[in-house]
């Protein structure tokens, strides 16, 4: 009875606790978290709409001192290979982008200990000098919290000064889990949970659209991962009412292949299809304030991403004109604006390009 109650609970957007969320992710049959994550996302999302992106990822630095111990992607500094993106390498990859009907850049790159903010405001100044057109969507909270360190101003500081150069949007990248025990053991250099938490207070309060993630499948616990959702719940309820807030919520699970974790210690991605179906509803229902929940099918593949679309997801993400960090580790499901859209109607839903800010957009690619 007490399972049909927490459904209940749950459909009236009704905030669940920490052990009512961990109860259902552990006892809910799969079938029965399928269907509330469903009725969810037809609460939220009341549509046969399914969106997708065309973005490209570009890393600014492979350089990095935070030491993540699930990155295969980062250089010490002085390691050599270590590499700046050029101005003419930003050219050619933003053109080929618009070519292919995006106009959007995810720009990320390591905590490099001599790039400092003008660096960033600078590089952000000039490529929205040379593209008016272009959506900067960049960075994210662990490198705010750097930027912060280094410059020994506050996140809102950082903030307004990457707004004022082009900033458009700031990703949630970095999440992992918010537990400051998991983030010791495997992102030692990294923000802390507070502080990843608090940067995004700070973006929602200067009204930026931002997003959320969860990589999980590692070393955290069930309870520890309801516990990251709840963070992320809190946070959004905070936001100022005219706040878009965190307007997605991605969650994927740690790709494996080749690294320290793996090789050193042994741990594996032992989640399972069924695992990340749950976890797609769970987040569902404990993020009764996040409208958009993503499907991560660089991840888990076409198949299971599919049936996420009807377990409470209600977006495919993007089609990955270009992705560096998670391949490296793994991951290697592809596809292109056709495929991606085909993989929806598939699934019985409309596929819907849009861009950051869930605007409907229409589809074009120049000839």
């Amino acid at each position: 009875m007490i399972l049909k109650d927490l459904y209940k609970k749950a459909l009236n957007l009704e905030f669940l606790t920490i052990d009512e969320g961990l109860l259902l992710y552990n006892d809910a049959p799969l079938e029965e978290l399928i269907f509330v994550g469903s009725q969810l996302r037809q609460i939220q999302k009341p549509d046969k709409i399914v969106t997708w992106q065309i973005d490209r990822n570009i890393n600014i630095t492979n350089a990095c001192i935070s030491q993540c111990k699930f990155c295969n992607f980062y250089k010490k500094p002085n390691d050599k290979g270590v590499y700046v993106t050029s101005i003419d390498e930003y050219k050619t990859k933003i053109e080929e982008l618009f070519r292919l009907g995006g106009n959007q850049i995810l720009l990320q790159g390591g905590l490099h200990p001599k790039l400092k903010l003008d660096f960033y405001t600078n590089l952000f100044s000039d490529l929205k000098s040379l593209y008016p057109n272009l959506k900067l969507h960049a960075l994210g909270p662990p490198e705010i919290v750097h930027l912060a360190r280094l410059e020994k101003k506050s996140y809102k500081e950082i903030l307004e000064a990457l707004i004022n150069s082009g900033l458009d949007s700031l990703p949630g990248a970095g999440a992992e889990i918010l537990c400051d025990r998991v983030r010791k053991s495997i992102s030692p250099g990294k923000a802390n949970s507070q502080q990843w938490l608090d940067v995004m207070r700070e973006a929602h309060k200067l009204n930026m659209l931002t997003s959320a993630t969860m990589m999980f499948g590692h070393v955290e616990t069930k309870r520890e991962r309801i516990e990251h959702l709840i963070a992320i719940r809190n946070v959004q309820s905070e936001k100022p009412e005219s706040s878009p807030g965190f307007l997605a919520f991605i969650p994927w699970p740690f790709q494996d292949e080749d690294t320290f974790l793996q090789k050193e210690l042994g741990i594996t991605n032992q989640i399972s299809s069924e695992e990340y179906i749950r976890t797609i509803a769970i987040s569902r229902i404990m993020l009764s304030n996040v409208k958009n929940i993503q499907a991560s099918w660089l991840t888990v593949g076409k198949d299971v991403a599919q049936v996420c679309l009807h377990a409470g997801a209600n977006d495919f993400g993007s089609i990955m004109i270009e992705e560096n960090v998670v391949s490296s580790a793994g991951a290697d499901f592809k596809f292109d604006a056709e495929g991606i859209q085909n993989a929806i109607r598939e699934s019985g839903f409309s596929p819907q390009l849009r861009n950051q800010k869930y605007e409907f957009v229409e589809y074009k690619v120049e000839v």
